[in-house]
């Protein structure tokens, strides 16, 4: 678990907060104490996700907002219960004003399930809306009962955007347009190879085949069947949302087996450098959605850096190579700091909810605003979506791989450095 004492230490290293300046604070109420709850999986197959928040929170804690922000983190350890158990907590026994949750549907859904029934605002990053919004509603299978939320705000991208950004990679390439799907029994995979609104209905009309063997339970062992599933269906292209290690696993067999598709554009698991540096030489042209990188032309409204510069400080404070997570993190707090500034009486939970829903705010990952736009009616009180590209990993000279984004439809703001390989 990240301890604030922990926080406070890291920051030392970081020199982002001496190097830039402190964070701006909003004009808070005087005496107010603000509580904030956040809650990711810093522990267990998903921990990835949370590789940088000690770097985030570290800045956070060290500048000019901690004397008016008391930040109480909890490790969900990547299992639902327990992100449920630690909301409850946070809730009842730390009595927080205001919930932040990142990371997969395993972690955001039942902290802001948890935080929407006691009645406590909450906001949420890092997991596509629908798993986000129709995951937590009482009966998915039956849009007409779904409701929007009192207390729960979501920001990220959602499946028709990963949807866009891998076929059009895909459609650089000369393939044969079979499509193999790797998507395993939890909230990603269930609402990606979902038959209404995950990838099936899309790609049927875009003209490609896919072949689906059915969902399989995160930490399987063996992907014999799915991948003498996609050798039957002649698969050329492989796509899913797994688990950074099932990603491993399923990867290696593929090879040891003979199964070499042209393209595998995978989300979640290799959304990490680390996670293709487990492959060797084989991670080359793997491709995934690329939501933040130092390249995006978007700035933090707390401290003004780029995301090129919060990307180069972690690097120079972690000697580690910056992940996208980073970005989204950042953000959280931005929106947080942003919504109690502009609530007069942050103990109001009503007034801190119609706070959060009135945000317009140009963050590190770009706008976030709850407006509705290019949303479905009954998800638009609720979610602001974030901009998405496509990238492949591109091995290099030496040792270790760079994340080149190879496609930019519809976000020709966000520079391309290059164009979709087949894989080798």
């Amino acid at each position: 678990m990240i301890t604030r004492r922990t926080l406070l230490q890291a920051s030392a290293t970081t020199g982002l907060i001496a190097a830039a300046g402190s964070f701006p604070m909003p004009a808070i109420a005087q005496g107010a104490r603000i509580k904030l709850g956040y809650v990711s999986p810093q522990t267990g197959p998903l921990a990835a996700f949370a590789e940088a928040d000690n770097f985030i929170l570290a800045n956070f804690a060290e500048s000019a907002a901690a004397a008016e922000f008391e930040i109480i983190v909890r490790d969900s350890q990547s299992n639902p219960n327990r992100a449920a158990e630690v909301a409850q907590e946070l809730i009842i026994s730390d009595e927080v004003d205001l919930m932040l949750v990142a990371s997969t549907p395993e972690t955001t859904n039942p902290v802001t399930t948890t935080a929407e029934a006691e009645g406590i605002p909450v906001i949420s990053t890092v997991a596509p809306w629908q798993p986000w919004f129709i995951g937590q509603q009482g009966n998915p299978g039956a849009p007409d009962s779904w409701r929007p939320f009192d207390y729960g705000f979501h920001f990220f991208w959602g499946l028709e955007d990963v949807i866009s950004v891998f076929t059009a990679m895909w459609n650089q390439l000369e393939t044969n347009k079979a499509v193999g799907g790797l998507f395993p029994n939890d909230g990603d995979g269930n609402a990606w190879g979902d038959a209404q609104n995950g990838f099936p209905p899309v790609l049927t009309e875009q003209g490609f085949t896919l072949i689906d063997p059915g969902r399989y339970q995160n930490l399987t062992d063996d992907f014999s069947a799915q991948i003498n599933a996609f050798r039957q269906g002649n698969v050329e292209i492989v796509t899913g949302v797994p688990i950074p290690p099932d990603f491993t696993t399923f990867w290696t067999q593929a090879r040891q087996q003979g199964f070499n598709p042209k393209a595998a554009s995978i989300g979640k698991a290799i959304l990490f450098p680390q996670a293709v540096e487990a492959l060797g030489d084989t991670g080359h042209n793997l491709s995934s959605e690329v939501w933040w990188s130092p390249n995006h032309p978007f700035k933090s409204s707390l401290n003004g850096l780029s995301a090129g510069e919060v990307a180069a400080a972690y690097t120079e404070a972690t000697s580690r190579q910056w992940t996208q997570p980073i970005g989204f993190v950042h953000a959280l707090l931005e929106v947080a700091v942003d919504a109690m500034g502009r609530t007069s009486d942050v103990t109001d939970r009503d007034a801190v909810a119609e706070a959060i829903a009135a945000s317009d705010l140009q963050t590190i990952v770009g706008r976030v605003a709850f407006d509705g736009a290019g949303l479905p009616p009954f998800a638009q009180a609720n979610v602001s979506k974030t901009p998405l590209v496509g990238g492949q990993w591109r091995l290099r000279d030496g040792g270790g791989y760079d994340l080149v984004i190879v496609d930019n439809t519809g976000q020709t703001d966000i520079p391309t450095a290059g164009t979709m390989e087949a894989i080798g």
